[in-house]
Order: structure tokens, then C-alpha cells, then sequence
């Protein structure tokens, strides 16, 4: 049976508890926590302002991009919002994303990035692949594939004292349950999807 997440209310009538899961939902969905994962980790790549600035060039193509051609597709009328809740209608954003991050891919070897920066970039590109693979047949948890790949990179970086992480991603879980944008079944695979860039990044750092 294919799974149809129903059109939001408007914020306003939102119960607060509808409220909470749509900031959380739109604070942390994707593009934010790429955009702050590439900066994290590029400062911690060189430890100086350097790594920041190639964290800020790796963003640019795998988040601001991104987020701009959502952004586009929502005020052309082509995307339902910024989640993207129809699956049919990912697929173009999707690619078109991966576009973005290979080009990123390119230019970050020829100007020779941090080796960590490099690696969470094709790290991201394999995530996205295998998202939009999966897209095309079943309408997986972007937020949870993302969200889970953040923690066990972050899990590899800085070890144990960052654990705490995963309560971040257990309450973008909770959020996308609660809007009904996902079921369980779908969150649980996009958190293990998102197990495909952390290896990625492992192997390749």
C-alpha cells in the first residue's frame, strides 16, 4: 500500500505538540544538518579558520545548492514544500542535488581539501545515490537517513563523548512520526540508509 503523508495545517492551528515537531522538522531537516556537519568537520580537519573555509566551500555544493533548488521548485509550484512529502516529486531535486555535490566533489580534489572534508563529500554523495535509488520505488525518511549518517560520522570523528548526539536524531524521528510525514518503518530505514555514507566516509578518510 503506498504511503501518502496528508497536507500540514497551517502553523497557527498546530496543538503545540504539532508545533514543536514542525520547528524541529524545519530546523534540522537535511541541508541544515549537512551545512553544520561540513562545518564541523572542517574546522576540526585543521583546527584553524582554514578548515572552516573549506567546510563553507564543501556547503555550498551540498547544501545551499540543494536547499536553492527546493526552494525554486516550491515557488514554481513543481514541489508541495520544503520536505517534499510527494515522492514522485523528489526524484528531479534529488538529482539534481547530486549534480551539485559531485561538481563540489571535483572542485574540493583540484584544489586539494582536507582529507576528512574530501571524504564526508563523496561520503554524502553515496548517501544521496542511495537515497534516490530507494526514492524511486518507496518514499524513505530523507530527514532520518541524514540525521542518522550525521550521528555515526560524528560517533567516528570525536568517539564516545559525542553520543548524545543521537537524542538529536531520535527527536527528528519523533518529529516526522508526529506530523505523520513517515511511518516507523520508514524512519528506521532511512536511519540505517544513512549507514551507507558513514561507511563511505570510514573508508575513504
Amino acid at each position: 500500500m503506498t504511503f501518502s503523508p496528508p497536507a500540514p495545517p497551517a502553523f497557527a492551528d498546530c496543538t503545540p505538540r504539532l508545533k514543536a515537531a514542525r520547528i524541529l522538522s524545519d530546523v534540522l531537516a537535511p541541508a541544515n544538518l549537512v551545512v553544520a556537519l561540513l562545518l564541523l568537520i572542517g574546522w576540526h580537519a585543521t583546527g584553524s579558520w582554514s578548515g572552516l573555509g573549506w567546510g563553507l566551500l564543501a556547503a555550498l555544493f551540498c547544501g545551499v545548492v540543494p536547499i536553492g533548488i527546493i526552494a525554486l521548485g516550491v515557488r514554481r509550484g513543481a514541489l508541495t514544500d520544503q520536505h517534499i512529502r510527494v515522492r514522485r516529486q523528489r526524484v528531479v531535486p534529488m538529482a539534481l542535488s547530486l549534480l551539485s555535490v559531485a561538481a563540489g566533489i571535483v572542485l574540493l580534489h583540484a584544489l586539494g581539501a582536507p582529507a576528512d572534508v574530501f571524504a564526508l563529500v563523496v561520503a554524502m554523495l553515496a548517501g544521496l545515490v542511495s537515497a534516490l535509488l530507494v526514492t524511486v520505488g518507496w518514499q524513505i525518511s530523507i530527514h532520518m537517513s541524514v540525521a542518522g549518517g550525521t550521528v555515526m560520522i560524528l560517533l567516528l570523528v570525536f568517539g564516545p563523548p559525542v553520543l548524545p548526539a543521537a537524542l538529536i536524531a531520535a527527536a527528528i524521528g519523533w518529529s516526522r512520526l508526529a506530523l505523520r510525514a513517515h511511518t516507523a518503518a520508514q524512519l528506521i530505514a532511512g536511519t540505517a540508509l544513512g549507514g551507507t555514507a558513514a561507511l563511505t566516509f570510514a573508508l575513504l578518510r
